[in-house]
């Protein structure tokens, strides 16, 4: 764990946790496990991660992925941006879990440098499903997901992070045809009641 902390630091982490991290978190992009701090591109985080974590089958968790710096990391006026959420996840298998924002993928405008793309994994209390009322279900679409604060949601809904892990990403060919697809997307967020 002293490499991730370590890593943590040095990628100024802590301006989105505030929390020492238990374990490091397993991601997989195309069959490949992602190292902490790995340089990936838009291309290659298109499509969802596998990831795993230990987990007893009647433990819930949530999933955060989030980039803080949007657009960019001296002016993240639009940070953090959330890549995708998803709660009461049943043990490690994320697709018993609701998902509450669909995933998008790394898709940093052009001349924006590196951004941070964060994993936070966190445990839900007492093992209970949560309603999460008042929070959106976000589909393909950009609406509602820029000014957002992992840290504070997680505080929200006392969740306990357990895990992280991070890749940096930078603008490629890809970023473009993301775009198009999140302005097809005639759904619209709805709000949980």
């Amino acid at each position: 764990m002293e490499t991730v902390i370590k890593a943590l630091a040095e990628n100024k982490i802590s301006d989105v946790i505030s929390f020492t991290p238990k374990k490091l978190l397993t991601v997989k992009y195309n069959g490949k496990e992602l190292n902490i701090n790995d340089t990936l591109t838009p291309t290659l985080v298109q499509n969802k991660p596998e990831v795993s974590w230990e987990a007893k089958n009647d433990e819930l968790y949530t999933l955060i992925l989030d980039d803080p710096d949007a657009p960019t990391r001296s002016d993240p006026k639009f940070g953090q941006w959330k890549h995708w959420l998803v709660t009461n996840i049943k043990g490690n298998d994320i697709s018993t879990g609701q998902e509450l924002a669909k995933y998008i993928g790394a898709g940093p405008p052009p001349k924006t440098s590196l951004h941070r793309y964060i994993f936070i994994l966190c445990k839900q209390p007492s093992n209970q499903n949560i309603e999460f009322k008042g929070e959106h279900i976000l589909p393909l679409t950009a609406d509602l997901r820029n000014n957002w604060n992992a840290e504070t949601f997680i505080k929200k809904w006392n969740l306990e992070p357990e895990a992280i892990n991070f890749f940096q990403a930078e603008y490629d060919d890809y970023v473009p045809q993301l775009y198009a697809k999140l302005g097809e997307t005639k759904d619209k967020p709805v709000e949980i009641k």
